[in-house]
């Protein structure tokens, strides 16, 4: 699992693997079942190319959204009161207020739940940071299905907190691609695919011994999922000739060398695998120069490759370290001058 640090580092195995779970199957006996909580990610490779079937890599970050939910009692009860407490950066919760209850509402009616019927009250808080790009909104709905089963005192496996949670995200994005909320339900470092008619595929991505380190940095801005998947999606209808040279470049050159690099440990075609990825990104239109700048920063500072990661023209982007504590410091000083949030992260 990737673990989530700020102003500090931490290297910890991947909870799954501690537990000797390798297939695609994950259990549902883990701690955070237990938990009312949803992690946040890092799309480490193939965001946007992941809505049209095309494979993806993505890593879960230790920080968490957790939810509290309060069903009352009442004979006389009803309507729906949401307290949100999560760290967020400037602006992000006034523009995902409809997105926010859009998708509370999408997990109440999946579970039968109706705020007409009966009062209920949704209290979120936990470390994570809404912010564009990590993961927030299927963090919050995951959080959100965790703790309405708990309520009801029903019985939900992790893969029925997961088709909740997707559902959740159609209330922020229309038509998510179920990457975000599969590493918030699961953890760890997952290859995520659609398949037509049918639940997504994902596995746990094999990652050599030692891990790598990265930084990961907000822009500041909060950009609509729904608006940017749209416009690659308007693009890709009117020019798919265009689309699909960048998708078979991403599937016939960057993502192979992305699992091989994270199986063999070779941080630096990691890293230029990255840098593939954020030019074929920039070539879609969903970069913007605040992340372009950023990833100049972070590869002037010695990082091995960086790119944007997730819905784009704003949000996040990362920074490839490989395993030297000293080049992960100094990308994290370089992006600390310039950025509004920076963390540190190792996946392992």
């Amino acid at each position: 699992m990737l673990r989530s640090l700020v102003g500090s580092e931490m290297c910890i195995r991947d909870r799954h693997r501690r537990a000797g779970i390798t297939s695609r199957h994950l259990t549902a006996a883990d701690a955070t079942a237990q938990e009312c909580v949803g992690f946040g990610k890092l799309i480490l490779f193939g965001e946007h190319f992941v809505v049209y079937r095309v494979p993806a890599i993505v890593g879960a970050v230790s920080a968490s959204t957790s939810c509290q939910v309060e069903l009352s009692d009442a004979e006389w009860s009803s309507g729906l009161m949401l307290e949100d407490n999560r760290p967020a950066v400037p602006g992000y919760k006034i523009k995902k207020a409809d997105e926010m209850l859009g998708g509370t509402l999408n997990v109440l009616r999946h579970f039968g739940v109706d705020p007409n019927k009966v009062g209920i009250k949704v209290t979120l808080g936990g470390e994570l940071c809404a912010v564009s790009g990590i993961g927030a909104s299927a963090a919050h709905c995951v959080s959100l299905a965790r703790a309405l089963a708990r309520a009801l005192n029903v019985s939900a496996t992790e893969a029925e907190i997961n088709a909740a949670g997707f559902e959740g995200e159609k209330g922020y994005h229309g038509t998510p691609s179920g990457i975000d909320n599969t590493a918030s339900t699961y953890g760890g470092l997952l290859r995520f695919q659609r398949v037509l008619d049918s639940d997504p595929l994902f596995e746990l991505v094999p990652i050599a011994h030692g891990g790598c380190r990265i930084v990961y940095a907000s822009t500041g801005i909060t950009a609509s999922t729904t608006e940017v998947v749209g416009d690659v999606a308007d693009r890709r209808q009117s020019d798919p000739a265009w689309y699909n040279s960048l998708e078979r470049e991403y599937t016939g050159e960057v993502l192979p060398i992305a699992e091989k690099a994270l199986k063999e440990g070779d941080w630096g075609a990691l890293g230029r695998a990255a840098g593939m990825n954020h030019r074929l990104l920039q070539q879609l239109g969903v970069s913007c120069p605040e992340l372009d700048s950023l990833v100049d920063t972070a590869l002037e500072a010695g990082a091995l490759g960086a790119k944007m990661a997730g819905t784009g023209r704003g949000g996040l982007m990362f920074a490839v370290c490989g395993d030297s504590s000293e080049a992960q410091e100094a990308v994290f000083r370089a992006l600390s001058g310039v950025a509004p949030q920076v963390w540190k992260t190792s996946f392992v």
